[in-house]
């Protein structure tokens, strides 16, 4: 496989070239590197690569000529890419695509970046080997290098290398152990002593679900799971739900009716079910309904009870497990203390809303919404307690939106239908909040 890195600074290769299995690699004809500077196609007096930015602002930026005349340079470029921080991430999926094509040709940027036509112009598809900044292309390069050469056929000793290894199948790698068989007083697992491959194997399948769930749990959402994997899991310690810090409250006043116009809404017996099954399904703190209307919470009240301490409990104990986290609430207020009571701590309020924008007060102009993402919610419950805000009928009203502290995005913000029943978008919240509950 024949690799091209232009890069203003070969040198800075020429160590990782000349070493260890990419040095054999390279010996044998395995991978070519062909290391191109594009100083060398620039014109003038000084050789200039970069320029001052259009629109102003600090650094410089790479000038489309030069490196396009590099690339022109190459005889069979082969896939075209540039490494940046706003490409896509380099995976070890995308590396076994990259793996199979017989040329890559690589460009390292630098300085404050390159201009974007030359991207548009030559096709480039830019990738990224991680959510950082670094001074150049070139680091980002040997990873890549190494990522995808390694998957080259003989470029490893055993051709299975690659397979057993973090992230194939979606899971980190087991641990492994060598001679001496203690060390410091810690001893090789007896199983990989035992002789038994079937043992053997099942220990590392094992082994790489508890050190994934330990340490990258996230990756388990993509992971080849099986029935038997599941259950393992299921088995294993993990570290409490972030949902136990979350309180869904549902309010049906103040809310907006079909005209705008603020409005109270009935309690519904729906509602109150499903909401507290999705809460007990994600393991939240509990889900309260709100309603200023005294008949409708002691309606509330008697339907909760029948499910927990009633026939209805006792007819079916899962419902009684759900229900219990349900509670009422007079007002927004009162939702409040009951988690500061709860949780020892007054909470963070955040309201959800379909809509963009909304009218602080009649006859005042629309005033836009600043959402906030599903991450920044994520990091508040792992400071302290959240209370998710939704609404009845057609939406909060403008005092819930402006009293809250923030206000999470929409369910399908760019969407031209956004009329989802509050008991779906709560359960498609709660799971873009917490996620897969490893």
């Amino acid at each position: 496989m024949r690799f091209t890195i232009l890069t203003l600074f070969p040198e800075f290769f020429h160590s990782a070239l000349a070493c260890a299995q990419l040095g054999k690699a390279v010996e044998a004809g395995v991978v070519r590197v062909d290391l191109v500077n594009p100083r060398d196609f620039a014109v003038g007096r000084h050789r200039p690569v970069d320029d001052r930015p259009y629109g102003g602002g600090p650094g410089m930026v790479m000038m489309p000529g030069p490196l396009a005349a590099a690339l022109r340079s190459v005889a069979e470029p082969g896939r075209k890419i540039v490494l940046t921080p706003s490409g896509a991430p380099l995976t070890q999926d995308l590396a076994r695509e990259l793996a199979l094509e017989p040329a890559l040709t690589v460009l390292c940027g630098r300085y404050e970046g390159m201009d974007e036509r030359l991207l548009e112009d030559e096709g480039l598809t830019p990738l990224s080997v991680g959510d950082f900044v670094l001074n150049g292309g070139e680091a980002a390069a040997l990873c890549l290098l190494e990522a995808v050469g390694r998957l080259v056929p003989g470029f490893m000793g055993k051709g299975e290398s690659g397979d057993e290894e973090s992230f194939s199948g979606g899971l980190l790698e087991y641990p492994h152990y060598t001679r001496p068989e203690v060390y410091q007083g810690l001893e090789v697992p007896e199983v990989l002593r035992g002789g038994s491959h079937a043992k053997v194997a099942l220990w590392r399948r094992q082994a790489s679900l508890r050190r994934t769930l330990a340490r990258r749990p996230e990756l388990l959402e993509g992971a080849h799971l099986s029935g038997a994997d599941i259950d393992y899991l299921r088995g294993q310690e993990r570290p409490a739900s972030l949902g136990r810090g979350l309180t869904v409250c549902l309010l049906h006043h103040p809310v907006l009716d079909k005209s705008g116009k603020p409005a109270t809404v009935s309690l519904t017996n729906l509602d109150v079910h499903d909401m507290c099954r999705v809460s007990r399904t994600y393991e939240l703190a509990g889900v309260c309904f709100v309603t200023p209307l005294a008949d409708q919470r002691e309606l509330g009240m008697r339907l909760l009870r029948h499910w927990t301490d009633g026939a209805g409990g006792r007819a079916n104990p899962d419902r009684a497990n759900a229900l219990r986290l349900g509670r009422m609430a007079e007002s927004l207020d009162e939702a409040i203390a009951q988690v500061t009571e709860q949780a020892g701590q007054a909470p963070r309020v955040v309201a959800t809303s379909a809509r963009t924008s909304y009218c602080p007060a009649r006859g005042r102009k629309p005033r836009a919404i600043d959402f906030i993402p599903a991450g920044v919610v994520r990091r508040w419950l792992k400071q302290g307690p959240v209370l998710l805000v939704l609404g009845t009928g057609h939406g909060l009203a403008p005092e819930v939106l402006t009293r809250a502290d923030a206000v999470l995005s929409p369910v399908r913000a760019l969407a031209a239908y956004n009329h989802l029943p509050v008991r779906s978008a709560l359960a498609i919240l709660v799971d873009r909040l917490l996620g897969e509950t490893w």
